[in-house]
């Protein structure tokens, strides 16, 4: 099971309610007190602060709450069966951090917990990163790096998009490397390019301006895919896996499954074909499916 959707980026007052367990406070060396999470201790101070909505803020990764808070949850995803953790928006939270020698520590922690308790004695981490990786003394302290896709509008027709080397903050070409934690070196970590979620502009449907670069004809890149007849959604996802090949073949595809969206069918994006048990879904797993088998069976794969 892999946990996907930025886990650690924002942080909530909510935190306030849940006591550190024992086991917390002893990882860190940390006297035992009864005592529950502080979300001002977790959250960057007042002139640094970055507002998320809804009361969240950016977490600031050299605090020493904030690290035991990204520890507990971790290490509760990894005994429910998690063996992918992804961490969020890593390189917005490490303003104080400028060495990430903390995100080196509470990674090595994580780590060292799925060491003992994961079903595969192993957890893969990753983490947005727009420039191109989290490194510490010049390695990677992920074992692959994510992004959004950075989909560009074209003019040849209205709602449709391409891909583009260079295009906004892409990170094609830009996946820093060197030696892992699993061993192995490398010169470009692998990484996993996403449809991102955020909203959509105060002009959907509309070709964006200059600031508004992010969007895709108005929307953010899943609600844009969403917006699309199932015909160009199948035929832009195989268009998107071979630029990827083409173009950099450190980058992987991640395949749109169920995400929070603005679409035709609603306030969510689901692949699945709907059904009885299933009612809502944009009927996309089969083309999904289709790329995934023709792939596997090409000579040399």
């Amino acid at each position: 099971m892999v946990l996907e959707g930025c886990v650690f980026e924002i942080v909530g007052p909510g935190v306030n309610q849940i006591a550190i367990p024992d086991w917390v406070f002893k990882a860190f060396d940390q006297p035992v007190t009864n005592r529950n999470f502080v979300f001002d201790d977790i959250i960057y101070p007042p002139n640094q602060r970055r507002s998320m909505g809804g009361g969240g803020q950016v977490p600031d990764e050299s605090r020493l709450e904030t690290r035991m808070w990204f520890y507990y949850q971790a290490a509760s995803y990894i005994d429910v069966g998690c063996e992918g953790i992804h961490f969020g928006q890593v390189e917005i939270m490490n303003k104080n951090d400028p060495g990430n020698a903390h995100w080196a520590e509470l990674l090595a922690m994580v780590r060292q917990y799925a060491a003992k308790h994961a079903r595969r004695h192993m957890v893969l981490c990753n983490g947005h990163t727009p420039t191109g990786g989290l490194q510490h003394d010049g390695n990677p302290l992920l074992d692959f790096n994510a992004f959004p896709l950075r989909i560009m509008e074209t003019t040849n027709a209205p709602m449709e998009a391409i891909l583009k080397v260079g295009y906004s903050d892409g990170m094609y070409g830009k996946s820093k490397g060197g030696n892992t934690f699993s061993g192995w070196t490398c010169e470009h970590l692998p990484y996993l390019v996403e449809l991102d979620n955020f909203g959509q502009s105060r002009h959907p449907g509309q070709p964006g301006g200059p600031n508004e670069r992010l969007y895709v004809w108005g929307y953010d890149e899943i609600s844009w895919f969403g917006h699309q007849i199932p015909e160009y959604r199948a035929k832009w996802l195989q268009y998107a896996w071979d630029w990827l090949r083409d173009n950099d073949a450190n980058a992987h595809l991640q395949m749109p499954g169920s995400r929070t969206a603005t679409t035709s069918a609603g306030r969510w994006y689901s692949a699945n074909r709907k059904s009885d048990a299933v009612p809502n879904g944009l009927g996309d797993e089969d083309a999904i499916r289709a790329i995934w088998a023709a792939d596997t069976a090409k000579p040399g794969k």
